[in-house]
C-alpha cells in the first residue's frame, strides 16, 4: 500500500472500492523535511534475473558522500509515494519506490506473492550497488507492500538490514485469503477488482472498470476473472478459490516456515481491527523466538494501534469510534526513527522504549511492554450458558466463571440466503461499500441466528490483552456449516462495540490441510481463533459474545451442501445446536491483565 501524506492523497475509484490501497496511520503531526536537497531519477530500469525490466523512481540526497537506502516494492503505482519519497531523501537517505513485476511501468506479469522473493532479492543487491549507497538496505510499507519485504528476507538478500513491515501476514492462506478455513470473500473479491484495473489498462486500454458483484454463485464466476476474448485479468483468484485447502500451492509462500532462517530486524507495526492483524503479530512472535542469531532476535519491536485497513482521521476516528489524537501516528516520522536506530545507529525512541508499545482499546492510551503476548496475563474461562435460550439479546445467554451442572441446548436455524451481515471489522477493500474499524454490532442483535452471551454489567475496571479463542461445542444437521465468534464491549448505553472475530468450517475443524466431513447431529468441539485485541473493559460496561454461522460479505457464506466453495450454487438450511453444560463446557477464553 502506498506511503501519502494527506496533501498529496487523491482518492482513486476502484469501482466500489476507494481508498483501499492508501493505508496511513495519519499524519497530523507530519515529519519536517530534512536538510538535503534531492535530486530525483525517474523511470530507472532494473534487470531481475529472468531479463525482466522493473521501473523504480530514485530520490537520493544532493550531497557527497554515501548514505543507507530505503526500498519500497508497491504494486500500486510507485508514482503515489513522491511526497515520502522526496521526504525521506532529504534526512539522508537513498529512497527506491519500485512498481512490482506486471504493474504500472514495470514489465512481466502480475501473479500475487509469485515472484517477490527473486525479484525482491535482485531489487535489495541493485539498489545496495547503486551511487552514493553505503550498502545498507531497509525496506518498508504496509500491506501486500509488507509482503514484498517479508519474502524478499527469505531470500535473505546479503545487504538487506532490516525492513519495517505493517498490516501484512505471516501466511497467504490463512489470514490472508482464507480464514478457519473459509475464504474471506470481500477481500478476495474488492482486492482483486482494484488490481484488474490496471491489468485492464495494460491488455485493454479501452475497456472500464471491474464491477463488484460479491453476491454471484459459484464464487469462480465473479466476473472480474473472464474477458470477451478469454483473457483472464486475474488468474489468481480462480486459484485461490480453488485451492480451498492450506495446500502446496499456499506453502511456498508460507513466511512462518522461514522464520529460524531470517536474518534481519524488524519493526511489526498493525492495527486491533486490521484485515491481518494475526499475521503481523505472528510475525514478531515468530522471528522474536526463532530468528537465526540473538541479535536479530533482540532486533524485532512490535507496533500496535487502533487501526484497521484505511485511513484515520486527524482526531483519531476509526469506523464511528473516535479514539483521540494520540491514535494518529506519522508513518514518515515512525519510518525515519526507526532507520536512524537501525541502519545510522542514532538514540532515540527505539533505543530508549521497551520493544512492544501497544494502544490499550476502551483506556485509549499507548502502553510500552517487554514483549507480546504479555506473560501476566492470566487465561480465564467465560463459560456459556441459558435457561430459557441465548437468541437475540431478548434472550437470557450469560457468560460465568464456572461450568454450568446443567444447560439447555442453544439452536438456531442458519439460511446461507439470509446471512448475518457484515457491520465493519476487520476489513479491506472498498471501504465506501462495507468501511472497517469498530462499529455498533447492536443491529444484530436481534436476529434469532445470533446467540448472545453476556456478563452482568462489571462491577470493576477488566483489561483484556492478548489472543482470544472461543472453545465451542456444537453439533449441525448439514453435511458441512460454519461457526463464528465476535467479542464486543457493551457500554451502558447499549452501543456494542467490535473487538474481534473469528471463523471455523467444519470440515476443516481439525486442520485446513485436509476435509474431514461431519456426522448430522454429532457433537463436535470447534476452535474458534477471534486473533488478538487489547480493551479496557469499564466499569458497568459487559463483555458479549455472538455466536452464529455468517458473517456476509467479509466471509464466504457456507451453503451447507457440503460442496467446495469452488463450485457451490445450491444452498440448503441447516439447524444448528450449541452445548454449554459439565460434559460440553463451551467457553469464551480471555487473556486477563491483572490491574
Amino acid at each position: 500500500m502506498q506511503l501519502l501524506d494527506w496533501s498529496s492523497f487523491r482518492c482513486r475509484q476502484f469501482g466500489a472500492i476507494c481508498g483501499a490501497f492508501f493505508f496511513l496511520f495519519g499524519n497530523i503531526r507530519a515529519a519536517e523535511e530534512g536538510p538535503y536537497k534531492v535530486i530525483v531519477d525517474s523511470s530507472v530500469r532494473a534487470e531481475m534475473r529472468d531479463g525482466v525490466a522493473l521501473i523504480a523512481d530514485i530520490y537520493r540526497p544532493d550531497s557527497e558522500g554515501s548514505f543507507p537506502a530505503l526500498l519500497q516494492r508497491t504494486p500500486y503505482d510507485r508514482k503515489g509515494a513522491s511526497s515520502s519519497g522526496r521526504l525521506l531523501a532529504s534526512h539522508g537517505y537513498i529512497v527506491v519506490i519500485q512498481d512490482t513485476r506486471g504493474r504500472y511501468d514495470s514489465e512481466g506479469d502480475f501473479y500475487p506473492f509469485r515472484h517477490e522473493a527473486e525479484d525482491g532479492y535482485d531489487t535489495v543487491e541493485w539498489v545496495a550497488a547503486l551511487p552514493g549507497s553505503n550498502g545498507k538496505v531497509g525496506m518498508f510499507g504496509g500491506s501486500y507492500v509488507g509482503a514484498t519485504q517479508m519474502l524478499a528476507s527469505i531470500a535473505r538478500p546479503p545487504h538487506l538490514e532490516a525492513i519495517f513491515p505493517y498490516v501484512t501476514s505471516s501466511e497467504y492462506y490463512e489470514g490472508w485469503t482464507y480464514q478457519g478455513g473459509v475464504l474471506m470473500q470481500w477481500f478476495a473479491s474488492s482486492w482483486t477488482s482494484g488490481l484488474a484495473e490496471d491489468t485492464l489498462r495494460r491488455r485493454l486500454p479501452d475497456r472500464g472498470r471491474a464491477a463488484d458483484w460479491v453476491l454471484t454463485l459459484p464464487v469462480n464466476d465473479y466476473p472480474v476473472l473472464p474477458l470477451p476474448h478469454g483473457t483472464e485479468l486475474a488468474p489468481y483468484f480462480s486459484d485461490w478459490v480453488s485451492h480451498e485447502t492450506n495446500d502446496e500451492y499456499w506453502k511456498r509462500w508460507k513466511i512462518s516456515d522461514h522464520y529460524g532462517s531470517l536474518t534481519v530486524s524488524a519493526l511489526h507495526g498493525g492495527g486491533w481491527h486490521d484485515i491481518f492483524s494475526g499475521g503481523s503479530i505472528r510475525n514478531y512472535i515468530g522471528l522474536r523466538k526463532q530468528g537465526k542469531t540473538a541479535e536479530i532476535r533482540d532486533g524485532q519491536y512490535m507496533l500496535f494501534g487502533p487501526w484497521a485497513h484505511t485511513s484515520t482521521s486527524d482526531e483519531g476516528q476509526i469506523g464511528d469510534v473516535v479514539f483521540g489524537r494520540d491514535a494518529v501516528v506519522d508513518m514518515n516520522q515512525m519510518i525515519l526513527d526507526w532507520y536512524d536506530f537501525i541502519l545510522k545507529g542514532q538514540t532515540n525512541t527505539f533505543s530508549t522504549s521497551k520493544r512492544v508499545k501497544l494502544f490499550v482499546l476502551g483506556e485509549n492510551v499507548w502502553r510500552e511492554e517487554e514483549d507480546f503476548p504479555l506473560e501476566r496475563a492470566e487465561e480465564t474461562r467465560f463459560f456459556l450458558h441459558s435457561v430459557e435460550g441465548a437468541n437475540g439479546v431478548q434472550g437470557d445467554g450469560v457468560l460465568v466463571l464456572s461450568v454450568p451442572a446443567e444447560s439447555r441446548i442453544d439452536n438456531y436455524e442458519y439460511d446461507p440466503a439470509n446471512p448475518v451481515p457484515t457491520i465493519g471489522g476487520r476489513l479491506c477493500c472498498g471501504a465506501e461499500a462495507f468501511p472497517p474499524g469498530p462499529f455498533d454490532q447492536s443491529p444484530n442483535e436481534s436476529r434469532r441466528d445470533v446467540l448472545v452471551y453476556s456478563t452482568p454489567p462489571l462491577a470493576f475496571d477488566l483489561e483484556v490483552t492478548g489472543f482470544v479463542r472461543l472453545e465451542l461445542y456444537a453439533a449441525t444437521s448439514a453435511a458441512d456449516t460454519d461457526f463464528t465468534a465476535m467479542l464486543v464491549d457493551v457500554d451502558t448505553t447499549g452501543y456494542s462495540r467490535y473487538l474481534a472475530d473469528g471463523i471455523v468450517r467444519a470440515r476443516y475443524r481439525t486442520s485446513t490441510e485436509r476435509a474431514e466431513r461431519v456426522e448430522s447431529g454429532r457433537v463436535y468441539q470447534y476452535s474458534i481463533d477471534l486473533w488478538a485485541t487489547s480493551n479496557l473493559f469499564k466499569k458497568g460496561h459487559q463483555i458479549r459474545l455472538y455466536v452464529s454461522s455468517s458473517n456476509f460479505p467479509r466471509f464466504n457464506r457456507n451453503s451447507n451442501t457440503g460442496i467446495p466453495v469452488f463450485d457451490a450454487t445450491g444452498m440448503l438450511k441447516a439447524t444448528q445446536s450449541i452445548y454449554h453444560d459439565s460434559e460440553y463446557p463451551s467457553a469464551l477464553v480471555l487473556p486477563i491483565i491483572p490491574r
